[in-house]
């Protein structure tokens, strides 16, 4: 024991008398000076991690010295906002989005980014709205009947000239384009 009565704190270097000592890694500090680099927590032997002489609570020793990736440093079912800056980590500043004009033929894309226009409105027509019918792909809302208005199916279509209609409106459709051919005619 050096001369004025105690050991010399681990963190103020000031003399630490038994009544307030905390030894840790076998230093000695003051209760009030046993606290973590980052936040300032006060430490025990349950909370204390230790990197190269500096003391860490186990949360932010995990965040600065412990594993890097989704689902470390926080704790599962956490979320947190901390980008490390206090530990500091410079944290990855994400690039601006900058889209391509080259068409993209995967199947991937085929089969989910497609962009098939609709025949009714001309608009794209997306997988999650999708509805296939006489050879085209529709929006769930223009998958009408082209006369009456009414819902679709791909069993309770007919079509004609890229347009659809309800099976009985079919027969009655063609018959009025045929008049109307005719009286033209004429």
């Amino acid at each position: 024991m050096p001369l004025g009565g105690g050991n010399k704190c681990g963190c103020c270097q000031k003399t630490v008398y038994f009544a307030e000592e905390v030894q840790c890694e076998g230093r000695s500090f003051h209760r009030s000076c046993f606290l973590c680099m980052v936040c300032r927590k006060c430490l025990d032997s349950t909370t204390v991690a230790v990197h190269e002489n500096e003391v860490y609570c186990k949360a932010c020793y995990g965040k600065k010295y412990g594993p890097k990736g989704y689902g470390y440093g926080a704790g599962a079912g956490t979320l947190s906002m901390d980008k490390g800056e206090s530990l500091g980590i410079k944290p990855v500043e994400p690039q601006e989005h900058r889209p391509t004009n080259n068409p993209n033929t995967s199947k991937f894309a085929q089969k989910f980014g497609s962009s098939d226009k609709c025949p009714r409105c001309s608009k794209a027509v997306y997988a999650a709205e999708k509805v296939i019918g006489a050879g085209n792909a529709w929006h769930r809302g223009c998958f009408r009947c082209a006369k009456c208005g009414k819902g679709l199916e791909s069993t309770t279509l007919a079509d004609k000239d890229g347009e659809i209609y309800c099976k009985g409106r079919v027969s009655n459709v063609i018959l009025t384009l045929f008049n109307d051919s005719h009286q033209a005619t004429t």
